[in-house]
């Protein structure tokens, strides 16, 4: 009896194990890219400019206005770009703001100017989905979802407005679920795999455009 009861408890344990979410990620970049953002070089002074959406995810006649992917994207390379600390990003999107309350503390504002600007697009985006069955279903079957996209990020010269240097990231996210003897769900489209490949791909990106300010690109 108590060997039977050990053996119920271990199988479900395994089919819970079978059923739990399973996470994976990749670089699908071929480029080779330094994964040391503490690299010693003089920081400078950059400006985030446009960052545009365009792929066709989320893009077309009936997708939303306001380009969500690539406001989105943006505000991930200023985390990147910051944390990097290679660069000091200055805000040009809050000015108004800025100025307001540097009028209620009794300040004045001295806007420190930026030597670059740092654009970027969202180049590829896309969804597929793949399946598995084991005895037509019965015994188990999974579902995994996979986001993959590529950024370009471009650095600009301020005062001559040349682009000095271009770096691409790609990416890629998946997410399997699975069912054993019918325990178990097969979840639908998770939104959040979206901040995980644009975080994955921007950050390639990023190290690889702190490698190359490292080694005298730009």
């Amino acid at each position: 009896m108590i060997q039977l009861s050990r053996l119920a408890v271990a199988s479900l344990f395994a089919i819970t194990v079978g059923c739990a979410p399973k996470e994976h990620h990749r670089t699908i970049d071929p480029q080779t890219v330094s994964r040391n953002l503490n690299i010693s070089v003089r920081p400078v002074t950059v400006a985030i400019g446009e960052f545009t959406n365009r792929s066709t995810y989320m893009n077309g006649l009936f997708a939303d206005a306001g380009d969500r992917l690539g406001k989105q994207a943006q505000q991930i390379l200023t985390t990147h770009l910051s944390d990097s600390r290679a660069f000091h990003v200055v805000d040009r999107r809050n000015m108004e703001a800025l100025a307001r309350e540097s009028r209620y503390s009794g300040g004045s504002q001295s806007i420190e100017g930026a030597g670059a600007v740092i654009t970027g697009a969202v180049t590829e985006f896309g969804r597929r989905e793949t399946g598995t069955r084991t005895l037509g279903g019965l015994l188990q079957k999974s579902r995994t979802q996979t986001l993959y996209g590529k950024v370009s990020l471009s650095v600009v010269d301020v005062k001559t407005s040349r682009v000095l240097a271009s770096y691409q990231g790609a990416g890629e996210y998946g997410l399997t679920n699975s069912q054993v003897l019918g325990t178990g769900g097969v979840a639908g489209y998770d939104s959040t795999l979206a901040d995980k490949v644009l975080n994955l791909a921007i950050m390639e990106a990023v190290e690889k455009m702190v490698g190359g300010r490292a080694h005298g690109e730009w």
